[in-house]
């Protein structure tokens, strides 16, 4: 089993759990070990929907500094380039994902978060980009995904500060999409990764890539994209029963098996 970062898989749901004691910090083992899990949960096909937790008192305080004070740039580029593309094999997992913040999801924590589909903040966590703090700036995706998800101003002013962002005012923003009590939000999380697990995965999957790599290109190309996976879906089972069962009982009845 890996040190720092194991999936767990239970009635349909993985969880991706870090555990790199106290903060979670993000190093070059913990993101290979990510890469593997996130990897293990897009193939595996008794996980029809994931969560990303880092446990009950923080998500992650993003990446170890110590790690990185000492480098020169030929040395920060391949290792950042690496961060990078895992985050995108999370945010690519062909699965809805959830993440469930609690504590702390600073930096690369925040970057992390923001690769999931979802983000369910506990009523204390805290999220932010605080590199600027370091004489950087985000550097795993929150000068892009930060934007595309609160807007321009808004990403400017936290990445431009470094301030952190109390769950309700995250809420309030879009940088998370439900607050729960902090006990609670975990056990949520792994309720609606367990409602989509059971729902045309299928079409969710060319759903979320319709989305993610439309989100990347321009419209035209997207409606591409989108054209392409909505044909595809005319092979599968759900679409026969999804479309079947409509017919003749009506909507909302259709029994899907995610092939």
């Amino acid at each position: 089993m890996a040190e720092f970062v194991r999936l767990e898989v239970e009635d349909g749901v993985g969880t991706i759990r870090l555990d790199r004691p106290p903060m979670n910090a993000i190093d070059e083992e913990l993101t290979q070990q990510l890469f593997e899990a996130a990897t293990e949960a897009g193939k595996r096909e008794d996980v029809g929907g994931v969560v990303l937790y880092g446990g009950g008192k923080v998500f992650a305080a993003g990446a170890d500094v110590k790690m990185m004070a000492e480098m020169g740039p030929m040395e920060v580029r391949p290792m950042i380039q690496r961060l990078q593309e895992v985050f995108t094999t999370v945010e690519d997992i062909p699965k809805v994902t959830i993440a469930a913040l609690t504590g702390y999801a600073l930096g690369g924590g925040c970057e992390l978060a923001m690769c999931a589909d979802f983000r369910y903040a506990a009523d204390s966590a805290q999220l932010g980009q605080p590199e600027i703090a370091l004489g950087i700036i985000p550097g795993s995706g929150g000068t892009q995904r930060l934007p595309r998800l609160i807007g321009p101003a808004r990403a400017k002013d936290l990445i431009y500060s470094g301030r952190f962002v109390k769950a309700q005012e995250a809420l309030e923003i879009g940088l998370v999409d439900a607050v729960f009590p902090a006990e609670e939000v975990y056990a949520k999380a792994v309720e609606m990764a367990r409602r989509y697990s059971q729902g045309p995965l299928m079409a969710l999957r060319a759903a979320k890539v319709s989305i993610n790599r439309g989100a990347r290109v321009d419209l035209d190309t997207g409606l591409t994209i989108e054209r392409e996976t909505f044909s595809d879906l005319f092979t599968t089972e759900d679409q026969k029963e999804g479309m079947r069962s409509f017919v003749e009982k009506g909507p909302g009845k259709a029994k899907f098996k995610g092939r």
